[in-house]
């Protein structure tokens, strides 16, 4: 019996488990430690944002002369026109780059964030897209990125989940466990949910406690768990699921005295909190996200991801995207100089964005029957906007451009694949030596594709 069998086979899989921790290292210097994950569901709108086109407001409302792609097919665009932006751009930062006014607060630290104009990806379905964004796949049942991180480094906290995922959306397009699951990897490396969309006051760990047993009855009752299943495990073999389970019950136990105490956002003081925006009826509920991102990395938490749903915008898009916009606009800009005040944001990588961005050409799915004020804009994954922060990410600069529409990435193009090849890079893991044999093959994030994006890193 080979020595990695034998800790596979004692204490139900622990051994592994540790042992794969002390085997946990980068391929080259990291820049960053951790991963917080800011996904606005639904394809925020990138002209609208962060990318000005002056050619766009022009033409605002002329008929759509662009070529469409073959088979294009989506409600509400026949005789469609240009959309212009919805609101004004004003000059932010050392460098005046240009953000909307919908995002004051955003627009005040966008020195410490690196924009990247020039995505693209695959899918125009929300579905494909977001499974993409989130697992390198738009199609198979893959690894989320999260997992992956953890996979390649392990955890920082023994007494917490090293992938957390705050109030993650459940049902709808994409809604599903699979964009925090571990896929083929052990299921150990799956993220950990903590409370339901849209609700951050009771955000809490699940089933951590029994009042009904003490620490150190419920310490003999998973011992007396661990002898059953090494009994099984040397009749039958070593199952991952069930080391996985077992594990996680010896993770709970533990999380009951760390835990509450890093949930605890009454411990941060009010200036703390009203930074995040807690406490305002428009950004309370993200703003709690936020700052629980930053305890949690700050406690040793190796990914993060927020999920703010809400950012599809077929429709009434001038009613509605102000709206998202003063939700997380506060919270965001909280954070990146929370974390930058804490000397945090040098090896923490934020990463902001959606699964595509939107069409420079309204939408109007009332067929003529709503005002042209009414109308919203497609999807496009053709050319739209993301941005980073941190994490050994240059700062203050904008990469790549799309066209003069906002319709196709044009210059400095970074599809999904390169965004996870560079944000492993960053941790110091190399995207093609990142595999896991399955099925006899070897996978990876970023499957056969990826570059890391060399011209926005320091």
């Amino acid at each position: 019996m080979t020595r990695q069998e034998f800790l596979r086979r004692s204490a139900c899989g622990f051994g592994i488990a540790a042992l794969q921790s002390l085997m946990a290292g980068t391929h080259h210097t990291a820049r960053a430690t951790r991963v917080i994950f800011l996904f606005m569901q639904g394809g925020p709108s990138q002209m609208d944002l962060f990318d000005y086109k002056p050619e766009l407001e022009q033409r605002h409302s002329q008929p759509f002369s662009l070529a469409l792609p073959k088979n294009y097919e989506a409600p509400g665009i026949r005789g469609t026109r240009f959309f212009g932006p919805i609101s004004k751009f004003v000059r932010r930062g050392q460098r005046g780059m240009l953000v909307t006014e919908m995002l004051p607060h955003l627009g005040g630290v966008v020195d410490d964030v690196c924009f990247l104009h020039g995505m693209h990806a695959d899918s125009e379905a929300h579905a494909p897209a977001i499974r993409q964004l989130h697992t390198g796949h738009s199609v198979q049942v893959r690894p989320s990125m999260g997992s992956w991180v953890l996979y390649g480094l392990g955890s920082e906290n023994r007494n917490l989940p090293g992938f957390i995922t705050i109030c993650p959306a459940l049902g709808g397009d994409g809604g599903t466990p699979q964009l925090y699951g571990s896929g083929f990897l052990p299921a150990s490396y799956q993220g950990t949910p903590l409370g339901r969309a849209g609700d951050t006051t009771n955000a809490r760990f699940g089933y951590l406690g029994d009042a009904a047993a003490t620490g150190g009855e419920q310490r003999r009752q998973l011992d007396f768990l661990a002898a059953l299943n090494r009994r099984d495990a040397e009749r039958v073999g070593a199952e991952a699921e069930l080391d996985a389970r077992v594990a996680s019950f010896e993770l709970a136990f533990r999380m009951q005295m760390e835990a509450p105490t890093v949930l605890d956002l009454d411990r941060e003081t009010e200036a703390t909190k009203s930074l995040y925006g807690v406490g305002e009826k428009e950004t309370d509920n993200f703003g709690r996200q936020c700052l629980m991102a930053r305890r949690l990395v700050e406690a040793g938490v190796r990914f993060v991801q927020i999920t703010d749903g809400g950012w599809d915008h077929h429709g009434k898009l001038r009613e509605a995207l102000p709206v998202r916009c003063k939700a997380v606009d506060k919270p965001i800009a909280g954070l990146i100089a929370d974390l930058k005040g804490r000397g945090l944001l040098d090896d923490t990588l934020l990463i902001w964005g959606g699964e595509f961005g939107r069409t420079p050409f309204d939408q109007d799915l009332s067929q003529g029957k709503a005002p042209a004020n009414d109308r919203g804009r497609e999807h496009n994954p053709r050319g739209f906007t993301m941005f980073l922060a941190g994490g050994g990410v240059k700062p203050g600069i904008a990469h790549g451009a799309t066209d003069d529409f906002g319709w196709d990435a044009v210059q400095g193009k970074v599809h999904i694949h390169d965004l996870h090849a560079t944000m492993l890079h960053l941790l110091g893991l190399d995207h093609e030596r990142l595999t896991y044999r399955y099925t006899g093959r070897d996978y990876r994030l970023t499957d056969v594709f990826g570059r890391v994006v060399k011209e926005v890193l320091l």
